[in-house]
């Protein structure tokens, strides 16, 4: 292999860039894996992001590889995606986390990149690059994730409640702060094992069609950089998305947090396993939602949500309009 050939550096630079939007998911994504644990004043700032961060990590090992192989193979012609096309979707991606970053919106950084990739495929070769049954599930999932998540909530908080009825407040809290590590734990390793495998698809996708790998499959060193990547840029968390989770939507408390964290862990898990590319921002803002409706339908602050949606919205649009864009810049 020559590593000063100019194919290897342009793969190189393709990699790391893949891990600059990882890291970059993992920052702006923050606010998803410790939002709730802090504004219940269960743990720190700091010592929220260095809990989450592990556990993004440790998700590489166990959960399997199925989200990864859906994005990098399954909603785009691997056969027509060249260095140009990856990295222009890239770009989209990045550019579009950044924009709702500065604006404090959760928007979901796996939409981003399915967006952004998919508008700089389709600005070289046209719609037929388009792989119908992958976008299926992920248009579907990007309405059911947060219902389930909202469900769930709903269910966990309403059993939560009759199980402790007869139990003072202050006891309740007590318990659940301790409990509400576990339940931020899981989702932590819901969060890193579904976004860390879509930067995974996208950098095999790189290594399939630069020649390095001839079918095409997710090897462990790539784990292993993503969970890394993912792991690194929750650890500096994105604070301004974090307000908004935790404090703008609705107001919690211990078991309310720990019944939104456990809802969007089993949702997110769940969907890992199913080779299912969710959004983990839609899923515990459905699942917070949830929470707070339960105490009474006006503890929801509906107009920041309302915001939350439009934001969901046009995602995929804007980052593939970023992208494709900057394909034609490039090309």
């Amino acid at each position: 292999m020559n590593f000063t050939s100019p194919a290897f550096l342009v793969t190189a630079g393709l990699i790391f860039t893949a891990l600059v939007f990882d890291f970059l998911n993992g920052f702006h994504d923050a606010a998803n894996s410790i939002a709730t644990v802090v504004s219940t004043r269960v743990l720190s700032p700091g010592q929220a992001v260095l809990w989450a961060a592990f556990f993004n990590f440790v998700a590489a090992f166990g959960f399997g590889v199925g989200v990864a192989k859906t994005i990098g193979s399954g909603m785009v012609d691997i056969n027509s995606v060249d260095s140009k096309v990856i990295f222009a979707g890239l770009m989209g991606a990045i550019a579009w986390n950044v924009i709702t970053w500065i604006f404090g919106l959760p928007t979901s950084s796996s939409h981003a990149l399915i967006g952004g990739y998919a508008g700089s495929a389709v600005a070289k070769s046209g719609l037929r690059v388009i792989i119908a049954s992958g976008w299926t599930k992920t248009l579907v999932f990007i309405v059911l994730s947060p219902v389930i998540g909202m469900v769930l909530g709903v269910m966990l908080m309403a059993l939560t409640q009759w199980i402790f009825r007869d139990m003072r407040p202050s006891r309740v809290d007590k318990y659940f702060r301790k409990l509400q590590l576990l339940s931020a734990a899981l989702f932590s390793l819901g969060h890193g094992t579904n976004d860390a495998q879509k930067t995974m698809g996208i950098i095999a996708g790189v290594l399939f069609s630069a020649g390095y790998i001839t079918t095409f499959y997710i090897p462990f060193w790539v784990v292993l950089m993503a969970h890394a990547a993912i792991g690194l840029g929750t650890l500096s968390g994105g604070w301004r998305i974090v307000r908004t989770m935790g404090q703008k939507i609705t107001a919690l408390r211990p078991v309310g947090g720990f019944s939104a964290e456990t809802a969007g862990a089993i949702s997110l898990i769940g969907a890992a396993w199913g080779g299912i590319p969710v959004s983990t921002t839609h899923t515990i803002t459905g699942a917070i939602i949830g929470v707070g409706a339960t105490r009474r339908f006006s503890a929801v602050k509906w107009g920041v949500t309302r915001r939350i949606v439009w934001a969901w919205i046009i995602t995929i649009p804007a980052a593939a309009f970023i992208a494709a864009m900057t394909y034609y810049a490039i090309r």
